[in-house]
């Protein structure tokens, strides 16, 4: 069925598409006038209880004042829609302004600019793990585990990214030496407490809105159980090529910790993380020819040799 079939749901028109990565998300207006983001969720990636837990987080965010946007009901009130079997749709208010930028493209503006946003990123990220903190998750929640296990064990939530066809034997040793090193330092975290909750995991410059200086998270696909800090270390992953990137990181650090404990030692770990962890990403979602596997592979060499020395 059609996209118009979801949109139905929510009486949506004037359907437009946005982009296309995991879901497939377009603009639309729904029967009441208003204006919002229609998500058809990836067939086999969430279930339907795992996306109706991300919804009722999303709500829970924005109920507390955090800048994200809110689930939609559709005209039955659900907030979860389903118009095929096995394929789901939901819908998010309509977020004003632009994405910070985009993968592999030079963030614009000078040092000073790209400080203050990343200073006012980390700062909204402290808020979200603190809204959290002071939530009661309900019955039945379920989302992806970003634990030791989801990260670096046998079977990571987004594949052995140390088994990536393109490696060559010595770039797969250093990715071996670099997850090693890692479940070491990992060990010693507890997946409990105010380092361990519910984070968003992709906080990329396309999942961060600016409209007038003001920062909206959205995309919060990928959301689940993790260390808190694998948040700024995967804003951090993308921006390793920055001119700016030591502005960049110790911003987005001073803004966290305005608000929240941090040390940065360990988002250096987590930046690492993110790094190796999209090479496990992109492995079955790009044919092997597309140049976005080495780039990626690349600079998880590049980020591992920093961390091993």
């Amino acid at each position: 069925m059609s996209v118009e079939a979801a949109a139905a749901f929510w009486g949506g028109r004037d359907l437009r598409l946005l982009g296309h990565r995991e879901n497939a998300v377009y603009a639309m207006t729904c029967a009441d006038g208003t204006r919002a983001a229609l998500r058809l969720h990836r067939a086999g990636y969430q279930s339907a209880d795992a996306i109706r837990s991300e919804l009722w987080w999303c709500a829970a965010l924005a109920d507390a004042g955090v800048a994200v946007p809110r689930p939609l009901p559709c005209l039955s009130g659900d907030l979860l829609a389903s118009y095929v079997p096995g394929q789901h749709a939901s819908a998010i208010s309509w977020v004003e302004g632009a994405a910070l930028g985009e993968a592999r493209v030079p963030l614009t503006g000078n040092a000073a600019a790209q400080a203050a946003v990343h200073h006012a990123l980390g700062r909204l990220l402290a808020q979200m793990h603190d809204a959290t903190d002071a939530l009661a998750l309900p019955p039945g929640f379920q989302r992806p585990r970003w634990d030791r296990a989801g990260l670096l064990g046998e079977a990571p939530f987004w594949g052995r990214f140390w088994e990536h066809p393109l490696l060559t034997p010595p770039e797969a040793e250093v990715l071996y030496a670099a997850r090693d090193l890692l479940r070491g330092r990992l060990a010693d975290l507890p997946e409990a407490g105010p380092g361990f909750g519910l984070i968003h995991a992709d906080v990329l410059r396309e999942n961060v809105f600016v409209d007038s200086g003001a920062l909206t998270l959205i995309d919060f696909d990928d959301c689940g159980f993790g260390y808190r800090l694998y948040d700024l270390g995967t804003v951090l992953s993308q921006n390793l090529y920055e001119p700016h990137f030591p502005a960049i990181r110790d911003s987005l650090i001073a803004g966290y910790a305005s608000l929240r404990a941090v040390d940065a030692e360990q988002v250096t770990l987590f930046t690492l993380m993110r790094t190796l962890a999209s090479v496990g990403w992109v492995a079955p979602r790009l044919p092997l020819a597309d140049p976005v596997h080495r780039k990626h592979i690349d600079r998880a060499l590049m980020c591992a040799g920093q961390v091993l020395g």
